[in-house]
């Protein structure tokens, strides 16, 4: 838990930079997608391998959609990862805030 702790201290640190946190909050959709994916196979106790075997890929193309900030996974495939992980594949369109 103390390394958790330290990343939770360095992330922080970084974020109060502005041009940080710029980056970080442009790359957000791209890190909700990772997170998502990786809780999924986590929760099955899947290596990136078994699913990419269960959707007739490679192992390294899962590792690159895993890969925050990569960005180019098309809808197909996460259609398909959602199937490979027994989930739906759910998309919103949500107001962003306001800044004030």
């Amino acid at each position: 838990m103390a390394k958790l702790k330290n990343w939770d201290n360095i992330k922080k640190k970084w974020l109060a930079d502005p041009k940080v946190k710029a980056e970080y909050d442009a790359l957000e959709t791209e890190f909700q997608v990772a997170s998502e994916i990786i809780k999924a196979r986590s929760r099955l106790n899947i290596t990136q391998e078994e699913l990419a075997k269960k959707i007739g890929t490679k192992g390294s193309s899962i590792s690159r959609v895993e890969s925050r900030g990569y960005g180019k996974v098309s809808l197909a495939m996460l259609k398909k990862i959602a199937d490979g992980l027994n989930c739906k594949l759910e998309i919103k369109l949500i107001p962003k805030r306001r800044k004030v």
